[in-house]
């Protein structure tokens, strides 16, 4: 298959992008110009690389030619900074991805898969570990629009008979992840224990998260990609919740370095905890992580050693 990834050259993206080299797949990486190749350096010569702007048509179009499969995984917001600017929240995720949706029906792609956030799109959890069929209440204006993507594909689905699959993934962390990015609790931490600078968490430390290693969730795209799927939503984390005390204490262990930690205020956009019921991935998709919270972290932390 010729696959194109929407921001392979990212963190997930570049990981996807080696994943599908490996299987023998075509690959087309579609991301912003300029973009740093770090990710993607090594795979360069092996890949299609077109650099333009998601919120032009024209880029789009001469991205999605010929493709057999899209993987999207542009977003130009992050929890936080998406609530200062609503607007543009919605204009460059929403409002962008229905145009890409539009070329992909022009075109005739076979399936969409569009990574969302299985973190922000339920809000507070009324159950846990929290299953695809929860209601969905974010409290922040990334998961409103993430949850709005995922309805769009939906629509496309309903009226035009587009296939896709939704991931909803948990916090996702490895090798790879900008730790200047303001995503990544994990990844940042353990780059701050690397350079010894001081540690702030926003809290007491209690708010917990599903971490999951980038490679497992890879395989979790793999899944999707190269098979039929019964459901058109997936959970893809861990099924544990892991506080931010208890992952410096890891980190603690792992590095055998002493940390400096600052408490700050919490944050309204942070529900207290989250952690995803990964069930019917194993289920339907045969997919279950792999690798420990313990084991990521060292993993890791010998790429950060290595440079």
């Amino acid at each position: 298959m010729l696959c194109l990834i929407l921001g392979g050259g990212g963190f997930i993206g570049s990981h996807v992008v080696d994943a599908l080299l490996e299987r023998g797949h075509s690959v087309r990486v579609f991301d912003r110009r300029n973009i740093n190749r770090r990710n993607i350096a090594h795979a360069l010569s092996s890949i299609e690389l077109i650099e333009g702007d998601f919120l032009n048509e024209d880029n789009l179009r001469n991205a999605v030619k010929n493709v057999d499969i899209v993987v999207h995984l542009i977003g130009t917001t992050l929890p936080k900074s998406s609530n200062e600017d609503m607007t543009y929240d919605v204009e460059t995720n929403v409002v962008g991805t229905i145009k890409l949706l539009g070329l992909a029906m022009q075109e005739g792609i076979r399936k969409v898969v569009y990574a969302s956030s299985g973190g922000t799109i339920y809000g507070p959890p009324q159950a846990l570990p929290v299953p695809e069929t929860h209601p969905t209440e974010p409290i922040s204006s990334y998961g409103l629009t993430k949850l709005a993507t995922e309805k769009y594909l939906q629509l496309h689905h309903h009226l035009y008979g587009l296939d896709y699959t939704v991931l909803r993934i948990s916090n996702p962390y490895g090798e790879r992840q900008d730790p200047g990015s303001g995503q990544g609790a994990v990844t940042t931490f353990l780059c701050r224990a690397l350079s010894n600078q001081p540690i702030t968490i926003w809290g007491d430390g209690s708010v917990a998260r599903d971490y999951l290693y980038v490679a497992d969730l890879k395989h979790a795209f793999m899944r999707v990609i190269e098979n039929d799927c019964a459901s058109h939503i997936y959970n893809i984390g861990s099924g544990n919740a892991s506080s931010l005390n208890e992952i410096l204490e890891i980190i603690k262990s792992v590095t055998g370095r002493n940390l400096d930690v600052t408490y700050t205020d919490g944050r309204k956009i942070d529900v207290s905890v989250n952690c995803l019921d990964n069930a019917r991935a194993k289920r339907e998709l045969g997919w279950s992580p792999s690798v420990s919270l313990e084991d990521g972290i060292a993993l890791t932390w010998t790429k950060l050693l290595e440079g």
